[in-house]
């Protein structure tokens, strides 16, 4: 079996962009990945990288996706120590051949890697807030994902929401003395009107300044959050060391980070309990699953963090259940409400949800029937289109 094209398809979304790409074989079987790009600014840079990939990719083995990888890693040059956009690109591509892999075997992604430890996995809700800046309004809309059974709730008390996009983080690593205070008001009503019913997860996206962190992390410390995530840019991992056993409360990172390499740094600081690779960003689904033995030689756990398509969900709960040391995973529940939203699935994992938690199918592959005929007119790239 050989992989004889490759596409990519950027798809402007309920205010997000995912990238897709499929991958093309000469016996008919068809794999799909997804670079998880939706929430930020870099879907075109993606699909790009995808198709400057591409070359290393048609006329490869599907039944060994580790090779793939090591090829384009080892040398495409800008791939070693690059970013986001080129491990978006890097992990679409291996998200799709173990697809085809698993297709291949008729079996699930997961039994690839020693089978699921958990057909059943606990999700948290993201994004039932975003429409509010409002202090009381921004903590009453968590009625919303509680009345539909979820019992965590992740949120972002120092964001504001703007009209057309998602949401502004701080800016200049400085809150305002009004943004200060709706940040506390924010926190301490929201666990008002959670009470005991669910856990909160506190994101704060690394972006605050020393003085004003320390306030709000005594704020979560005192309400006993499940966690707060990002207490520090992605690059500042030395203050990270400063941060290690100080509070009560985990701390999660890692959602900007990519590779086994990226994520050693981050857990050599000492301060990370939660682990958050993102399967369309660090590299893919095999490189997931590695973060996450990892993590555990650490005594860490693994959140896989999950903010795209719903192809991406399902791609994220095929590694979520290969992993031992697993934590509830990321669900954006209400976002296929959003205009102009795209379902790029016939059959998305959100809507197998059920009072907070989501079954794990043994559908082989990922698991993703993907709506091909909906995604054609969003064709970016089309290697034989391309190269004749």
């Amino acid at each position: 079996m050989r992989v004889t094209n490759v596409r990519a398809y950027r798809i402007p979304t309920g205010g997000v962009r995912p990238v897709l790409v499929e991958v093309i074989t000469d016996e008919g079987l068809v794999g799909w990945g997804e670079a998880a790009v939706a929430y930020g600014l870099g879907a075109r840079g993606a699909a790009g990288m995808i198709a400057d990939y591409s070359p290393r990719v048609v006329g490869a083995d599907p039944a060994y996706p580790r090779h793939v990888y090591h090829e384009i890693y080892d040398n495409s040059f800008w791939t070693k120590g690059g970013g986001a956009i080129a491990f978006a690109a890097v992990s679409a591509i291996d998200q799709a051949l173990w697809d085809i892999k698993a297709q291949s075997l008729n079996v699930p992604v997961y039994e690839l890697f020693g089978g699921a430890f958990s057909k059943r996995a606990q999700v948290y809700a993201n994004g039932w807030n975003y429409h509010c800046n409002d202090a009381v309004e921004w903590a009453n809309a968590a009625e919303r994902p509680l009345n539909d059974g979820y019992k965590i709730l992740k949120s972002y008390p120092l964001a504001t929401q703007q009209p057309g996009r998602t949401l502004t983080h701080v800016q200049r690593r400085a809150l305002s003395p009004e943004e200060f205070t709706r940040a506390i008001e924010r926190l301490r009503l929201l666990k008002k009107v959670v009470g005991n019913d669910a856990e909160l997860m506190i994101d704060l996206s690394g972006g605050v300044n020393n003085d004003q962190l320390m306030r709000i992390l005594e704020v979560c410390d005192e309400l006993n959050v499940c966690w707060v995530e990002e207490p520090l840019d992605a690059f500042n991992l030395t203050g990270l060391k400063g941060l290690a056993g100080k509070y009560k409360f985990p701390i999660a990172a890692g959602e900007r980070v990519y590779t086994r390499n990226g994520f050693r740094n981050l857990l050599d600081t000492g301060a990370i309990d939660v682990v958050m690779p993102d399967v369309g960003t660090c590299g893919g689904v095999f490189e997931l699953v590695q973060i996450a033995a990892m993590a555990e030689a650490y005594n860490a756990r693994v959140s896989p963090h999950n903010c795209a398509s719903s192809l991406c969900t399902a791609a994220s709960l095929s590694a979520w259940a290969a992993c031992a040391n697993a934590m509830p995973l990321e669900i954006y529940p209400y976002l296929p409400q959003s205009d102009g939203y795209v379902q790029v699935l016939k059959n998305a994992p959100e809507d197998r949800i059920n009072d907070g938690f989501l079954d794990v199918t043994d559908d082989v592959g990922l698991g993703a029937i993907v709506d091909a005929e909906r995604l054609r007119p969003y064709c970016c790239f089309d290697f034989r289109e391309e190269n004749g």
